[in-house]
């Protein structure tokens, strides 16, 4: 392809993707948590779907990944249940006992383990071209801006959602990575707290999580206290943990 032709076409996929970001799109479909006050600060009182999202540990958990799996593995029980999620791995620790008890059946999961964070952005826009999934998941150290783009455009084409689980070696390497600008439609931070020792129960008490919504893109940055996941994915605020109602399986809407 003739270079002036090429710069053509990455102008106008740029103009695209910057009017995406400006205007949103009307009537996107949205997946409630079923709590107004996370729903509230969500555009469309929701996370939006057919976009990209990006899910970290805070503090320690910035390393392993594990709680920011777990709240994602809660999301994904509730994305589309009968539909397979590609899951591209930077790691082979991915433990499907623990996605069960989050809600996410391990039958549903297409393992994709790369070599080099190269591949496993390879392997997230192919499985975004698949409109049979429910969503892409991608362990991910680095996430430029040009590479998030593409995903955002992948996702918004095939109407598949993707989620850059952000995966860091040690703190120095975090430090230099967690704040660059990417194209994420929200990026969320995950930090494990002490059980809730006074819900009575026996042992550590009740898992806990500080849930940080720290950039949203039509939304607002937010943060709530809440309990992790149960057997069907939903989480709870944690000044709500006595006399809860029953979860509920919200359907997809639209906003």
């Amino acid at each position: 392809m003739p270079e002036a032709s090429r710069n053509g076409r990455l102008a106008a996929l740029r103009r695209r993707l910057e009017a995406l970001e400006r205007t949103g799109r009307k009537g996107r479909v949205v997946l409630p948590f079923a709590l107004p006050a996370i729903d509230r600060a969500l555009p469309g009182k929701g996370l939006p779907l057919a976009t990209l999202h990006e899910v970290a540990g805070a503090g320690p958990e910035e390393e392993d990944g594990a709680v920011a799996a777990a709240f994602l593995a809660g999301i994904l029980a509730r994305l589309k249940p009968r539909l397979p999620v590609l899951w591209c791995l930077a790691e082979g620790d991915l433990y499907g006992p623990g996605l069960a008890a989050l809600g996410l059946d391990p039958g549903r999961l297409i393992l994709a383990q790369a070599q080099h964070p190269r591949e496993v952005l390879w392997a997230m826009e192919e499985g975004l071209r698949s409109p049979v999934l429910a969503a892409v998941v991608g362990e991910l150290e680095a996430l430029s801006l040009p590479a998030s783009r593409r995903l955002l455009l992948a996702a918004e084409v095939s109407g598949v959602t993707a989620f850059a689980l952000r995966r860091w070696r040690n703190g120095e390497q975090a430090a230099a990575q967690r704040s660059a600008p990417n194209a994420a439609q929200t990026r969320w931070r995950i930090k494990a707290l002490p059980g809730d020792v006074a819900a009575g129960e026996p042992g550590i008490g009740r898992v806990r999580w500080q849930v940080e919504l720290w950039r949203c893109r039509g939304g607002v940055s937010a943060s709530w206290i809440m309990e992790a996941c149960d057997a069907t994915g939903h989480v709870s605020l944690a000044s709500a943990l006595a006399d809860r109602p029953a979860a509920r399986q919200p359907a997809l809407r639209t906003g």
